[in-house]
C-alpha cells in the first residue's frame, strides 16, 4: 500500500478521529440515558459520529495501523450504547 512520506495523512486521521470523539462526548448524556431506545442510539451513531469520523474518506488509503484505529473508537461507542452483557457460563456482567 501506498503511504505519504509526510505523514499528512496519520495527521489528517488523528484530527477526525479527535472530532468524532467530541461529537462522541458531547453526545454521551443521551447514550447514557435509559429511557432512549438502542435503535434511536445507533441511529445517532449511524448518522452523526460516523459522518464525522468519515467525511471526504473516499480517497483514503489507509494502512493496517489505522484500521486498527478507526476499530478501537468505534467499539468504544458501541459498548457504550449497547451496555454491559450477562455472560452466563461465568455468571458475571462483561463490556
Amino acid at each position: 500500500m501506498l503511504y505519504y512520506e509526510d505523514n499528512n495523512h496519520q495527521i489528517d486521521l488523528k484530527e477526525r478521529i479527535k472530532n468524532a470523539n467530541k461529537t462522541y462526548f458531547m453526545l454521551q448524556t443521551f447514550f447514557g440515558n435509559k429511557d432512549i431506545s438502542k435503535k434511536l442510539k445507533l441511529r445517532l451513531k449511524n448518522i452523526i459520529i460516523n459522518k464525522t469520523l468519515t467525511y471526504a474518506s473516499d480517497t483514503w488509503i489507509l494502512i493496517e495501523r489505522e484500521r486498527k484505529q478507526i476499530n478501537i473508537f468505534e467499539r468504544k461507542v458501541y459498548s457504550r450504547i449497547l451496555g454491559p452483557i450477562y455472560d452466563n457460563e461465568k455468571e458475571n456482567w462483561r463490556i
